[in-house]
């Protein structure tokens, strides 16, 4: 992000080259890497200082600290998740162009769910951290105009789907969380071996993890295996 924002505005890459736009990313050959390159570019002067600070400081407090983030590729999936919402939402429905704000908001959004109770800085304001991610939104609405703030809140609804995907929906209505982390990313990750991590509350250690291949099987072999490792019958009230 940095590298990318700083050769755009210092002139030596023209942003065009880096800003989404679905007929050039389509067209033969694609320009595959504008659906990347436009998360990384941040806006400028001020703006540029600013947003590496909040993207650094709220994506690495998430991967590093969030419960929501406890096996290996976790956050990666949840950025792969929200960035495609992101890139739906915005890109496709609203003509977005460039979407880091709307990521860093989307890690804003997330953060202040696991932090809540807690305070944060805005400006030159303490407020509680569950107000941060609306407090940002505003303060778009008012520099930027309406515009700009609903292509930014595409970030608050990517994060809030994948938080109702995985953690509401499962929880309070009983159903099935369908965003899990691949095995393949996993071991890609690291799941095989084992990890010691540094965590605001201390050192966790993480033993490896045996991932086996997933193999198809049969709803009759399914049933049968549930019942084959149970022990003998015993009669109640017996020797």
């Amino acid at each position: 992000m940095f590298a990318e924002s700083a050769l755009v505005h210092s002139g030596l890459l023209s942003g065009m080259r880096v800003v989404y736009y679905t007929p050039w990313v389509f067209k033969f050959p694609p320009e595959l890497w504008r659906v990347l390159s436009a998360f990384l570019l941040t806006g400028g002067g001020f703006s540029f200082v600013f947003d590496l600070y909040f993207m650094f400081t709220y994506a690495s407090g998430l991967e590093l600290n969030s419960p929501r983030f406890t096996q290996p590729g976790d956050f990666f999936t949840y950025v792969v998740f929200v960035a495609t919402s992101i890139l739906v939402s915005g890109g496709l429905f609203l003509g977005a162009n460039v979407f880091t704000q709307s990521l860093m908001l989307a890690f804003i959004y997330t953060y202040a769910q696991d932090n809540r109770g807690k305070k944060a800085h805005f400006v030159i304001l303490q407020i509680p951290v569950e107000f941060l991610p609306w407090a940002m939104l505003t303060l778009t609405l008012i520099m930027g105009g309406p515009h700009a703030a609903l292509q930014q809140a595409t970030g608050v609804f990517a994060s809030h789907l994948y938080d109702f995907l995985t953690r509401l929906y499962p929880t309070f209505q009983g159903g099935r969380n369908y965003i899990q982390t691949p095995a393949a990313i996993k071991r890609y990750f690291g799941a095989n071996t084992s990890t010691y991590t540094h965590r605001g509350y201390g050192t966790s250690f993480r033993p490896a993890q045996n991932i086996p291949q997933q193999q198809s099987r049969s709803w009759t072999s399914g049933f049968s295996s549930s019942w084959s490792g149970r022990g003998a019958g015993r009669r109640l009230g017996g020797d």
